[in-house]
């Protein structure tokens, strides 16, 4: 089968398309057909290698897929040859105390595809049948690739991870990437109003017409002072930031009094400083968040058959193409996903 693999960690150059075995489903596995991956900013980090990311190489990446099952392995009831499904982007034991709570990703034994295990860019990929769900009703394999991942750690973060009323403020950084247009997706689904942020005046004018009332361009707008004009002084009572050393400040500064600011990444660098004292004196936090659990997934999957969530794909490659999808990518070209197609 067709494989796209990291070889080597560094640039774009050491992904490499590798002619491997289609591998067999053990019991409670499935074979799946990949029809489309999408790529993530993680597919980043492990190409390049990443301080405390051990990725055995030559590895194959890629967290969101979706496909065909073409074959299963003993005990596997839920699913047959044929069936159209997407996978949530991660396994877990589904025994221990948090899996059993309904807390999947604090699961000691999570394993993100195309992290810690081997990803979707392939033709055919192993699934645990506990971690496939059916496609979308009337979406495309483009679109049912583009979700998974952005979308579990949107609906995680703003829904599990901090409270909200109608009409609350909330700020999303990047809100053009993947997980923002998710985030800024699943705000509106619940009634918040956003404010977000984007880079070029073609994506902020992207986010305008998903109808975002509040788009500042960062290279240039004064974020502090339109924050206080929008929400009448008092600042946004969520700030979902996934960029890290280049926003954080500028997110936490953003906050009303006992307002949250919820993280999922740091794309532009890890480290952080900020005044304590504007933490404590204001009654606010900062929660961490990675992926989402299993009724977050069935969350999305339930807006995205409404109609309501609406995956953006912006553009789509071929698997020999890979190195231009990674650069997209990585230059920030991107406004949604980039998808590949098997």
């Amino acid at each position: 089968m067709k494989t796209i693999q990291v070889t080597a960690h560094g640039g774009p150059e050491v992904l490499k398309i590798v002619d491997l075995p289609i591998p067999e489903p053990a019991p409670h596995e499935v074979r799946l057909k990949v029809k489309a991956a999408a790529l993530n900013h993680l597919d980043i980090w492990v190409r390049k290698g990443h301080p405390g990311l051990k990725v055995p190489l030559p590895f194959t990446p890629g967290s969101d897929l979706a496909g065909i099952v073409d074959a299963v392995g003993a005990g596997v009831t839920r699913h047959a040859p044929g069936d159209a499904r997407v996978v949530y982007p991660a396994t877990f034991c589904g025994q221990c105390e948090e899996c059993l709570a309904g807390r999947e990703n604090l699961c000691p034994e999570y394993h993100i595809f195309g992290e810690n295990r081997p990803g979707g860019m392939a033709e055919y990929a192993i699934v645990p049948e506990a971690c496939l769900f059916p496609k979308p009703r009337d979406m495309g394999w483009h679109e049912a690739a583009a979700f998974p991942l952005s979308w579990l750690t949107s609906w995680h973060m703003l829904i599990d991870k901090v409270s909200h009323k109608l009409d609350d403020w909330v700020l999303v950084q990047a809100a053009a990437s993947g997980t923002g247009i998710a985030a800024v997706q699943i705000a509106q689904m619940h009634g918040l109003r956003v404010i977000a942020t984007a880079g070029s005046e073609q994506k902020c004018a992207a986010l305008r017409e998903m109808g975002v009332k509040v788009v500042l361009n960062y290279r240039k707008d004064d974020l502090k002072k339109s924050v206080r004009e929008a929400t009448e002084g008092k600042g946004v009572r969520i700030a979902v930031d996934h960029v890290g050393e280049a926003t954080f400040r500028q997110s936490l500064g953003a906050l009303a009094k006992d307002g949250s600011l919820v993280t999922c990444g740091g794309s532009s660098g890890p480290k952080l400083s900020f005044d304590v004292r504007h933490l404590f004196i204001k009654h606010q936090r900062i929660i961490g968040s990675t992926m989402g659990t299993i009724p977050d997934f069935k969350g999305v999957l339930e807006g995205m058959n409404s109609g309501v969530l609406q995956p953006v794909v912006h553009k789509v490659f071929a698997p020999e193409d890979i190195a231009e999808a990674h650069r997209e990518v990585e230059e920030r070209r991107v406004i949604g996903k980039v998808v590949v197609a098997f």
